[in-house]
């Protein structure tokens, strides 16, 4: 036993132990007969660090491993980091441009070269960081969505959905970001509220024509009604007019019903090559907003986009990548007359519409937003703008370029995600894929049913560059290498295609291409396997007969499919959901058994975390200050299925103030002879004491095992908690001291009354410190999910160990070692104590002066108890039996009433003043706060953190005025 430092030190913990554990491959022990756990982490981008979202993700995950180990199973932990295509690449990209070189003055391959370079160099910040946190991964297994195994199961997977007919080349609508040049997803893009304007324009009819335009109310009574020789428009985007194709109004506006199907003239560029345009109907435009009538430029909006679609409507695309106007094609006279055919009825393919650049030469080369300011003045010049107002308006912004994103018409890589999403959507509902919490499956169907094609390429250089290859003839050829292509060819010449694979893409495939898939595939003619949600993709009469289900050999086989994933339930559609389709695919399986999705860590006051706001949380400064036992138990804690978690670093401080009262427990363990447990099973027990913390102890594994099963993360740290700072520490230890100083409970008044006592009887010591280490012992092995550097401190320093803490065995949950006449008696005692223990705080009594009492209609087992725990209660209460009369303070526990005989220890009169006139201002202070509260105006305008805090204060103050009334009351 080595004695611990009267310092609880954490950080001289963590860099001792985390060494040791990796350095002995105790993260992923030897078990091959063991029953196995999986669980893959979210794969970290290899630019980051460790945020507070991670902390909390890989602190879930490393509970739930921690405790798999602990049970004896064979727990992997999968570990890795995702190549992350466009953080990358900017990164490298910044480094270069410091040196006086551009990405774009070396060849791709150089580039990449650099890329790798970088990653070697600076790519492990995260995983440094991720060993301060205490993730026990397995990283001698660790992978990378770029090396060579992981790559080989990305292009085995595009070229198989190929083949299938289940990803294809398309022009659609993408999120373009024009500083990074390439497509994003949706997750990339991040909505802001910013100041901006709405135009309204006239819109000439054709040929002069005119119509009533008549406003009505509700009711039906005319409002306003004129002679019109146009339509109104208003637009917040002016620069996007150059390529409408229709204008739309809703079928049921009887204010434009009378020129539905008439032509209107774009009210810009040369006036006489301006484009003519229909007006048509749809069910998008909103009657009551604006004017009710929308311009549709299918090409850069998403919503004009469908209604495009909806009405084979052509799409103009007005900018080249970099979000300037074209400069490339025809002039815009013969563009403009081109479109005029095609809008007449002309053949034209979807390569021809983009090919014409319909921008007037006069706009050619500009930025959008200059483009935006000529259009505006050359419209309002020709006295066209009707007026301009300002408007708040939800600009799209590329999160890692910060510039505004441009809706852009492209040719792009797709999945064909309604087709996997079939079986996707079945497994959970079903029930072969259990989400936590349930809440989510709604979102989850509704958004699943409701799936639109998957963009999968990216304009980058950095990441899985698309096995397609281009002849001359336009033919297409998709193969996992060159050689494969050429062949499929006939060694004509080839193009590669440039592009990239999003990350999402290759990031889908975690769950088994971490596995070894698909060298570690061994497919089983028989079919065996299928269930519920596992059926192959329906068979296409252009592909091959779908892989048969998995059945492999090594660590695929053994550990797929996953137990669980664990994730924030914003990727819920970007992974999670994209995870599970491509599992079912390719491997006939679901990729874990079950979803957990956790919220979002969030300030102190609730409000979102961001750079701008200054409210950002730093894990590693938290650690720093109090020890990632204390912030990874605070998190644990905090965890509440479908809440977000508001991170308070006073709750942070308070799991340190746990941490050390279980260091001091220990100390005094070890100041005691109280050292490691020799057994398993509990000691054998006599003293109720004992036999009732032996009971404790196994209920608190039974309630830990439940909690933890049900991932309520939250129950299960409170468990562990309530039981090591309340249970042991406050009350086990301060029972048995006099059992460790040879006094027995119930048989001395203890050392401060002067009163030697009988002497123990034999053994007694013996046995509770047998009990209070097996206690300390399972206490140690059940916080180490949570608390893994202190508590394998501290189980070495109890005593030599055949094994580390960390492949320990968990505790038995056995019931038969529960006593309950045990557990009554000491429930009893603990309840009677702090009855007493209250009273007194209430009633101003010294902390020092012992109190005199009597009890009435005590029955016999309450006598017993009495008589056999008077010294506890004399030494934990301060009270002492008395036949005497006088003041009285009356305690009520159970059938018993407990009088403390209070005259010659305080002032009773000045004491009922006292509790009276604080009585009266609680109250007065609880009404101020209700009627505030029932003013509807100050629950209506005052800040939601103002209202808050007065519905806290309000139940403060009625919870004091309660216990002060009760605290009077008890003086009678």
């Amino acid at each position: 036993m080595s004695e611990l430092p009267k310092t609880f030190d954490p950080a001289a913990i963590e860099a001792r132990w985390y060494p040791y554990w990796e350095e002995n491959n105790l993260f992923r022990p030897e078990r091959p007969e063991a029953e196995p756990f999986t669980i893959v982490i979210p794969p970290p981008n290899v630019t980051g660090s460790l945020h507070i979202g991670h902390a909390l993700d890989n602190t879930l995950q490393d509970i739930l491993v921690r405790h798999a180990r602990l049970k004896g199973r064979d727990a992997l932990w999968v570990v890795g980091t995702d190549h992350a295509g466009i953080a990358t690449q900017m990164v490298v990209e910044r480094n270069l441009n410091s040196q006086g070189v551009k990405r774009t003055d070396m060849p791709r391959e150089a580039f990449v070269e650099h890329v790798w370079e970088w990653r070697a160099q600076s790519g492990g910040q995260i995983t440094r960081q991720l060993r301060r946190l205490g993730a026990s991964c397995d990283w001698a297994n660790e992978r990378f969505t770029m090396d060579e195994g992981f790559s080989r199961a990305v292009l085995k997977v595009f070229v198989e959905l190929y083949r299938q007919g289940l990803l294809y080349r398309d022009k659609r609508l993408v999120n373009w970001d024009p500083a990074l040049k390439t497509a994003i997803s949706d997750l990339e893009v991040e909505s802001r509220e910013v100041s901006g304007h709405m135009w309204h324009f006239k819109y000439p009819l054709a040929g002069g024509r005119t119509y009533r335009y008549v406003e009505r109310d509700a009711d039906g009574n005319v409002l306003f009604e004129e002679e019109r020789d146009y339509i109104s428009i208003a637009t917040t985007r002016p620069e996007t007019m150059l390529g409408d194709g229709a204008v739309a109004v809703h079928p049921g506006d009887e204010r434009y019903r009378p020129i539905v199907g008439a032509l209107c003239e774009i009210p810009v560029g040369p006036k006489a090559q301006r484009r003519l345009i229909p007006i048509i109907t749809d069910d998008y435009p909103d009657p009551n907003f604006g004017s009710g009538a929308v311009k549709i430029t299918g090409a850069h909006d998403q919503n004009d986009y469908g209604v495009a679609q909806r009405n084979n409507i052509p799409m103009y695309r007005l900018m080249d990548e970099s979000a300037r106007m074209r400069t490339d094609g025809d002039d815009y006279a013969t563009a403009a007359a081109r479109a005029r055919e095609i809008a007449a009825g002309a053949t034209a393919s979807a390569k021809d519409i983009d090919a014409l650049n319909l921008v007037p030469d006069i706009y050619r080369g500009l930025d959008r937003y200059e483009a935006r300011k000529r259009v505006i003045a050359d419209i309002d010049a020709e006295g066209l703008m009707i007026r301009v107002e300002d408007k708040q308006i939800m600009q799209p912004f590329g999160d890692r370029s910060n510039v505004v994103i441009e809706p852009m018409l492209t040719d792009q890589w797709y999945v064909d995600a309604k087709t996997l999403a079939g079986p996707a959507i079945e497994a959970v509902r079903s029930g072969t894929i259990k989400v936590v919490p349930e809440s989510w499956t709604k979102t989850y169907y509704n958004w699943m049913e409701n799936i639109q094609p998957w963009c999968v390429s990216r304009q980058l250089w950095w990441g899985h560059r698309i096995p397609a290859w281009y002849a001359d003839d336009g033919r297409v050829f998709v193969a996992e290498s060159e050689e494969e292509a050429q062949r499929e060819a006939g060694n004509v010449p080839l193009r590669r295609d440039d592009d990239v694979l999003d990350t999402w893409f290759s990031s889908a495939l975690w769950p088994f291409g971490t596995l070894g898939w698909p060298e570690d595939f061994h497919p089983s003619p028989s079919g065996e396997g299928q269930g519920v949600g596992q059926s192959p993709a329906p068979h296409l009469s252009d592909g091959p007969t779908p892989t048969p289900p998995l059945k492999g050999r090594g660590l695929l086989a053994r550990h797929y499919p996953n137990d669980v994933l664990i994730s924030g339930f914003d990727i819920l559609f970007f992974w999670d959901a994209r995870m599970i389709m491509q599992g079912l695919h390719f491997m006939k399986e679901v990729p874990f058994k079950t979803l957990y999705l956790h919220g979002l860590v969030r300030a102190a006051d609730g409000s979102k975390m961001s750079k701008s706001k200054g409210n950002t949380v730093d894990p590693l400064g938290l650690i720093d200050r109090y020890g990632a036992d204390a912030l990874r138990f605070t998190l644990a804690a905090m965890e509440s299925q479908g809440r977000d978690v508001k991170l308070d670093e006073k709750r942070v401080e308070g799991y340190r103030n746990f941490a050390t009262k279980l260091w001091n427990a220990t100390r005094f363990a070890q100041a005691n002879g109280i050292g490691a447990s020799q057994t398993l099973e509990p000691p054998a027990a006599t003293l109720p004491v004992n036999r009732w913390i032996v009971g404790e102890t196994i209920r608190t594994v039974q309630k830990l095992d439940l909690a933890l099963a049900d991932l309520r993360y939250d129950e299960a740290a409170n468990t562990i908690y309530q039981f090591v700072w309340s249970q042991f520490c406050d009350w086990y230890l301060e029972l048995i001291k006099p059992v460790l100083s040879e006094q027995l409970p119930g048989e001395s008044r203890g050392p401060e009354s002067g009163e030697a006592g009988p002497r123990p009887a034999p053994g007694s010591a013996a046995e509770t410190k047998a009990v209070a280490g097996w206690v300390l012992d399972q206490i140690l092995v059940m916080l180490h999910p949570f608390m893994p550097f202190i508590t394998e401190e501290l189980w070495h320093a109890l005593g030599d160990r055949p094994y580390d803490l960390i492949v320990a065995k968990w505790p038995l949950a056995d019931a038969r070692a529960i006593d309950p006449d045990a557990a009554k008696e000491i429930d009893w005692l603990i309840r009677l104590v702090s009855e007493v223990r209250t009273a007194r705080t209430e009633l101003n009594v010294p902390p020092g002066a012992r109190v005199p009492f009597s009890v009435a209609d005590a029955s016999e087992p309450t006598k017993r108890r009495l008589a056999a725990n008077a010294a506890a209660l004399s030494r934990l209460a301060r009270i002492e039996p008395s036949q005497s009369a006088g003041g009285q303070a009356q305690i009520v526990v159970d059938e018993a009433t407990y009088a403390l005989q209070l005259g010659d220890v305080i002032d009773l009169e000045a004491e009922r003043a006292r509790l009276a006139k604080a009585i009266a201002a609680a109250e007065k202070e609880r009404d101020a706060l209700a009627g505030r509260l029932n003013n509807p105006s100050f629950v209506e305008r005052a800040k939601p953190e103002a209202v808050e805090k007065a519905r806290v204060d309000h139940a403060d103050k009625s919870a004091e005025a309660e216990r002060l009334t009760a605290a009077l009351k008890r003086l009678g």
